[in-house]
Order: structure tokens, then sequence, then C-alpha cells
């Protein structure tokens, strides 16, 4: 008999601890201050690398967080391994931003319908052409009605998962990508994206702004942490 992939490398949970759905903040304290703010009945799951799982229940449904990390190969892997070792069917990447549409201020709240990428996480399928990372419809419409039943304002649209956070073009490689209409970007959901298409599940991605490159403008550390309650309600009701 083979050996379970259960408990992996990165991870402590064995099967059963962690529910069928699951929000993924880059962020592992992100995860602890969601379970210990919103979740009744948390228990943590997961303390590998610092990388904080938990999962607890919320008005009554059962339903986890843990940290993702950054970059598309760390939510590679987390992604990964609660998919097909784990059987979680529905990913909700809560992450934070950096605005590229000139309409986004900080903290918006962006819901990302598909996205484009510099990265090649995708050469692993060995695709005959392009492949669109898009999210799940069914996901994505309950989040846009969640959004307004709490009288939050989202732009749902095309977002920009890259490889690179500093880039050596600067600004002209956002720039490149605001003529496309592109509303953001994050390092994370196109292969989230990948990786539930791939195995027949559910994911989305909800983000919330956090600094705008071509004002300047940012978030402190802190509130990427703890102040971007209005996506987390709204992940939290797709459980």
């Amino acid at each position: 008999m083979s050996k379970s992939p259960v408990p992996t490398p990165h991870n402590n949970a064995v099967v059963g601890d962690i529910a069928e759905t699951i929000l993924l903040p880059g962020d592992p304290l992100r995860a602890k201050f969601i379970a210990e703010t919103f979740l009744e009945d948390a228990v943590q799951y997961n303390t590998v690398r610092g990388m904080y799982g938990y999962t607890g229940y919320y008005k009554g449904k059962k339903i986890s967080v843990q940290g993702s990390g950054m970059g598309m190969p760390s939510i590679g892997i987390y992604s990964y391994e609660l998919i097909n070792f784990y059987g979680v069917k529905n990913l909700i990447r809560i992450g934070s931003a950096g605005a590229i549409s000139d309409k986004l201020k900080l903290h918006d709240v962006v819901i990302g319908m598909g996205t484009c990428t510099d990265s090649n996480y995708a050469y692993q399928y060995n695709l005959p052409g392009s492949f669109a990372p898009i999210a799940n419809f069914n996901l994505l419409q309950r989040a846009v009605n969640i959004a307004a039943s709490q009288g939050t304002e989202v732009t749902v649209g095309n977002i920009l998962s890259s490889d690179i956070f500093y880039s050596d073009a600067g600004l002209d490689n956002l720039a490149s990508w605001k003529k496309m209409g592109v509303l953001c970007a994050e390092m994370e959901a196109a292969a989230l994206y990948m990786n539930a298409a791939r195995a027949g599940v559910n994911a989305l991605c909800i983000l919330t702004i956090s600094d705008c490159p071509f004002t300047g403008e940012e978030c402190s550390s802190h509130d990427r942490q703890i102040a971007f309650t209005k996506m987390m309600k709204i992940a939290l009701e797709l459980a």
C-alpha cells in the first residue's frame, strides 16, 4: 500500500481537518486575524513554515482559512495539495493588489473575472496554445450579489497575475497592461485558476487595492493584515 500523501511537507493537516471551502489570503497573519475575528470554534490545523491554517464555523457553516504565501509557485503548491490531497472544492483567494486602472483607489474591492499573466505556469500542461485562466462563474455571480447585499461596491474584470514585483521596466510594464483595460496587479490568481481548472473545482479571486503605483499611494502593512474586512466578509458568505 502506498504511503498517504498527507500530512504533506507543507501542511500538518490530516484528511478531514480542512473544509470544502477555504479562504486563501497570501499573508498567514491575515488568516490568523480572520480565524480569530470571524470564525467560531476555530482550530489551527497547520503551522508548517508559519503558513497558518484554521478551520471553524461561520454562521453555522464549516469553512477554512490558510495563508498561501507570495507568488504563483507558493499558491500553486498550497492550492494543489488542498485540492488533490485534502478534497477542497471551493478556493477563494483574498489578497491585496496594486491599481492599474485610474478608476481604482485605495481599499476598493476588485473581483478577478479573468487573469492575464507573464508567468510560464501553464507550460506544464503542454497545451497547443494559450490558456485563459478564469474564475468559476457561480462563485463570481454569488460574490457580486453578496457584495451588493452588504452595500460594498465591487469592480469586476480582468486582472494581472505577475511573477515580478520589482520590474526592471518600472511603471512602463503596468502602463502596457493598462492599455488593455486590466484593472490591477497581483501575484497569485493565475496559478490558482489553472490548478482549479485542471482539477475540475471552483476558484475565485477577490482583491483589495493596497497601493496605487501611478500615484504613489499605499496602505501600511498593518492595514494589509487586518483592515481589508469588506472582501473578507464577501468571501466568508460564500461558504
